[in-house]
């Protein structure tokens, strides 16, 4: 297995932030937009961020990224997509499950408990239209949002890379503090 060094560390660190800042404006968009409920901070921390969208644009790299890049032949090509479309819509779906059980065990609720309203769901934490749009999102990501971020981080010095993977984990890290202290003391 090939050892992380420390450059690929902060490019996945801030792979991670840019999917969770993505992810939390595609929540507020729907809120906003398309449900018309009206703004609320969508993320579980104070900034603009949904982590569990991170840790889920990370799991679609993990499980799928060597079979983005491997070579197929000609005529089952076509299935690469649709089979990313479908796993990333399992992974997601598993992520988004468990993060649905830490937040209640953590906090007392979680954020997404609209899904009770969804004609396929499983205890109102998972249902199958935000599955489907996992997947869809997965393969956005994975063929689209990857390449940007790659080439975004790959335009960057390892000087210029120290400094703002630093300070995004600094901003990152206070606001995970400040989060988990305002919920014990509010």
């Amino acid at each position: 297995m090939k050892k992380l060094n420390l450059e690929t560390v902060q490019k996945l660190f801030l792979y991670f932030l840019m999917a969770a800042i993505i992810g939390w404006c595609y929540e507020v968009f729907l809120e906003v937009v398309v449900y018309h409920w009206g703004f609320s901070n969508r993320g579980v921390l104070f900034g603009p961020y949904c982590p569990v969208y991170g840790v889920g644009m990370l799991a679609f790299l993990l499980c799928f990224g060597k079979f983005m890049e491997m070579e197929l032949k000609w005529n089952i090509r076509w299935l690469r997509p649709i089979a990313i479309f479908v796993g990333c819509g399992v992974v997601a779906t598993f992520i988004e499950l468990a993060a649905s059980y830490l937040l209640e065990w953590t906090t007392g609720s979680w954020p997404w408990q609209t899904y009770a309203d969804y004609s396929i769901n499983f205890q109102a934490r998972v249902a199958l239209s935000p599955s489907v749009r996992f997947g869809i999102g997965g393969v956005l990501f994975l063929y689209l949002l990857r390449p940007l971020f790659a080439k975004l981080t790959g335009l960057m010095s390892n000087r210029v890379l120290n400094w703002v993977s630093g300070i995004a984990a600094a901003v990152f890290g206070i606001d995970l503090v400040a989060t988990l202290l305002y919920r014990l003391f509010a």
